[in-house]
């Protein structure tokens, strides 16, 4: 028992973590506030987050009724979630910003855009749908609200937005450190491992779904 909460907890971390993509994150903010005053870039940090985290929170809570309401099982939801993840981890190898966080478009339009909190900053680069689909699948997963499992979940997400928000904050000295070959190394080990998570999303809602498949 003891075992299958420690895999839980780590799933949960490692997962969210990766996939809300602190780092990622903070390289886009730099592109996108790098011409405003101080003061108006950590509103922007703060807004960022705040929304985020809510957003996530949100989700976790509602995650259930979510698939309820749309008549989804969550083997479905868990397989979808899988290839969705899968595509991003690719990308993330392949050193490219994934289009499910930020279009070309979305980036173009918010340079001149002082209001880059909301979008593309919030949603999707932060609360993106990798993240938001992860948080409904663990959500599900877990024994029920306000459990030792959601709480789980919802300190993943504290973390995972709480080290976005430090980086956000740092980001002029991280980048001082960290230049695009370390960022594309980084950013490749990251996605290797969300491919692998990804994948055990797919074989295990597979397994689920059709159980003669998993040899039971």
């Amino acid at each position: 028992m003891a075992g299958d909460f420690l895999s839980f907890s780590l799933l949960c971390l490692s997962s969210i973590l990766i996939i809300v993509n602190p780092l990622g994150a903070t390289l886009t903010y730099i592109s996108l506030t790098g011409n405003l005053e101080t003061p108006v870039r950590m509103q922007i940090v703060r807004d960022a987050c705040v929304i985020a985290l809510v957003i996530l929170v949100l989700v976790s809570i509602a995650g259930t009724v979510i698939l309820n309401v749309f008549g989804i099982s969550l083997e479905a939801f868990r397989i979808a979630g899988g290839i969705l993840l899968f595509g991003i981890g690719m990308e993330m190898v392949y050193a490219k910003t994934s289009r499910t966080k930020l279009t070309a478009t979305e980036k173009y339009e918010s340079q001149d855009n002082e209001d880059v909190a909301v979008m593309p900053l919030a949603i999707p680069m932060i609360a993106g749908p990798g993240a938001i689909t992860t948080v409904i699948v663990l959500s599900n997963e877990s024994t029920g609200i306000f459990t030792i499992s959601w709480l789980v979940i919802l300190a993943s997400v504290l973390i995972a937005v709480g080290i976005t928000y430090l980086m956000m904050r740092n980001a002029d000295y991280i980048i001082k450190k960290i230049g695009q070959r370390q960022y594309r190394v980084i950013n490749r080990l990251l996605g290797m491992l969300l491919i692998a998570i990804a994948v055990q999303f797919v074989i295990t809602g597979i397994k689920t779904a059709f159980p003669l498949m998993g040899g039971s």
